[in-house]
């Protein structure tokens, strides 16, 4: 016995001496990176832009801080520093007027970032190209993304190694269904919505989806590899027709198949590679090339103008909830983000940049609000990224002009709740629930019941109110008539290059785009007299710590947050698109 309680000591110092170290390494971090304030270089001639999409995630802010992440195995790693959006093009248009800058070097392979990033990335990347600089892309395992960032290069070199995983195989998404497992357990969810497209609660209800949800998946998929495939197709001088059928018949097997094809114009080993940048470097040997990172361009190169005029960048990122969490678009934080805008005098133009699924109509109702005031104070102008869907279109629709991203996904305008009750499952384990209520549908939302019919049209009443406040806002908004507004509603998620055909947004453009319109509304004369300033800023290193050890992240599944009974205007679900 005695011999048990020792190793059971042991190991516990064991645990405490490894979990110290852990800590005194994580305050070494910590420490490096307070006090490593030393800038990076970027020298006076003979500069290469070294953009490697797998050394940074490319976001919608800037944040270089780098949070260690402790797993429960005792390990830590560090993530990657986020280089911005606007940051990001703002190093491009630099580099392309930078007599330093001699040409970029492009590695697309594991590309950290949204879609609608990459395609104003690419944008950006093609006025580089355009301005007389050249770029050189190398790829060894191309993915649609990869490829599709690839594609803007005037040449693409790939790795001549066998082995590699080539996915560029066109979009899909997956839905999952889980009624069978549910009933098998004994949960019933209780689904109220108005629209025959809105499947956000299908999941739980249904073991397939409905046509009408197979229907707008379909159409969505389609509409976005049609804005991708178009642009890859004719960077390489391809037809539609062509790249498509090289996809379908599964054509790129070996790199050879890549050069075969037309898609790469030369297979390299690492020395020929080395050899290519030193040529158009324009020197002799690799070590006399200089590779300058993105992230380090940015830190030593993108500044804003001196300028006490202000364009506001209003980043709305992330599910729409209420309260005043630190965390997604918070209801209460927001709208005193809102109001601190609109009361300072030095902000002459404002942007709303959204990249939200929506969710809460309440929250949603309160964000709108605040918009509205402050839109009868200064302009405002939507600019919109991967998604601008149900709530995340409730806020935003009554902007002065809507800007989007071709790959965006928005509309969904519609309503749902859900309410799941499990006495089957009490009923299964042996669990007797008796309630004591003062009226008749005081334990409605006890969860421990399945509703009734007046309970149920209850619910639909609140529901159908929601969905007529919707299509109402939106028809005053877009200047559309209300029966108009409601037939292409219905719950539906469009791509943006069909909304645009609908009238729900206004024109396919960027964020520049959007905050040069905005300025112009302001009267601000040039990019030169006014500086651009975001909200909220990106959170601080502290903060992405306390969330480290607060226990920050969200759960992946979105609809395990929601609350029974309450009314979320917010897409199907998040679409994870194999891109």
């Amino acid at each position: 016995m005695k011999e048990f309680v020792k190793i059971i000591l042991a190991v516990i110092c064991a645990f405490i001496i490894m979990g110290i170290l852990r800590f005194l390494f994580f305050l070494m971090i910590l420490g490096s990176a307070a006090f490593s304030g030393s800038s990076p270089t970027v020298p006076k001639t003979g500069g290469v832009l070294d953009i490697d999409m797998s050394q940074f995630v490319l976001a919608e802010q800037t944040n270089s801080s780098p949070v260690p992440k402790f797993s429960l195995a005792g390990g830590m790693s560090t993530t990657s520093a986020s280089v911005g959006l606007r940051d990001a093009v703002l190093a491009l248009e630099e580099a392309a007027n930078d007599p330093a800058i001699k040409f970029a070097y492009l590695r697309a392979d594991e590309a950290y970032a949204g879609v609608a990033q990459l395609e104003e990335f690419r944008k950006a990347l093609a006025a580089f190209r355009n301005s007389g600089k050249p770029i050189l892309a190398y790829t060894e395992a191309p993915s649609n993304g990869s490829y599709y960032l690839a594609s803007v290069a005037d040449k693409i070199l790939m790795g001549k190694s066998h082995g590699g995983t080539y996915m560029l195989v066109g979009l899909s998404s997956q839905m999952i269904f889980l009624k069978d497992i549910l009933d098998k357990l004994g949960v019933n969810v209780q689904l109220i919505r108005h629209g025959k497209y809105k499947s956000a609660g299908e999941m739980f209800v249904r073991n397939s989806s409905s046509s009408e949800n197979r229907e707008q998946n379909q159409v969505m998929i389609n509409s976005l590899w049609a804005s991708l495939c178009e642009t890859m197709a004719a960077s390489r001088d391809l037809s539609v027709e062509q790249f498509n059928g090289l996809i379908d018949n599964l054509s790129f097997v070996v790199p050879e198949d890549f050069l075969k094809h037309g898609l790469v114009d030369e297979l390299v080993d690492h020395q020929t590679l080395q050899k290519k940048l030193c040529t158009l470097a324009q020197v002799e040997d690799i070590k006399k090339v200089h590779l300058v990172s993105l992230a380090d361009y940015v830190d030593s190169k993108v500044t804003e103008p001196v300028s006490k005029d202000k364009v506001a960048v209003i980043y709305a990122e992330g599910d729409i909830v209420e309260g005043d969490a630190s965390s997604d678009v918070a209801g209460d934080r927001f709208v005193s983000i809102i109001e601190k805008v609109r009361k300072d005098k030095n902000v002459k133009a404002v942007v709303l940049r959204v990249n939200s699924p929506g969710g809460s109509v309440s929250a949603s109702v309160k964000i709108r609000t605040a918009l509205d005031s402050l839109m009868a104070d200064k302009p405002l102008v939507a600019s919109y990224g991967d998604y601008a869907a149900s709530g995340g279109y409730w806020i935003s629709s009554g902007c002065q002009k809507i800007y989007s991203d071709a790959t965006c996904l928005t509309g969904s305008i519609g309503v749902f709740s859900l309410i799941p009750e499990f006495s089957q499952v009490a009923r299964k384990v042996g669990v007797g629930v008796e309630t004591v209520g003062s009226n008749k549908h005081s334990d409605m939302m006890s969860l421990m019941r399945p509703f009734d019919a007046d309970e149920t049209a209850y619910m639909q009443a609140t529901v159908e109110d929601i969905y007529e406040l919707f299509v109402n806002l939106v028809a005053t908004s877009r200047n559309l008539p209300v029966e108009r507004v409601d037939e292409i509603a219905q719950g539906r998620v469009w791509a943006a290059t069909d909304a645009l055909q609908i009238g729900l947004v206004d024109q396919i453009g960027t964020l520049q785009d959007a905050i040069a319109y905005a300025a112009a509304l302001a009267d601000l004369p040039s990019s030169d007299s006014y500086s651009v300033v975001g909200y909220p800023a990106p959170p601080s290193f502290l903060q992405q710590l306390m969330d480290q050890f607060g226990g920050g992240s969200r759960d992946a599944s979105v609809f395990l947050n929601y609350q029974p009974g309450q009314l979320y205007a917010r897409i199907p679900y998040e679409y994870h698109i194999s891109f």
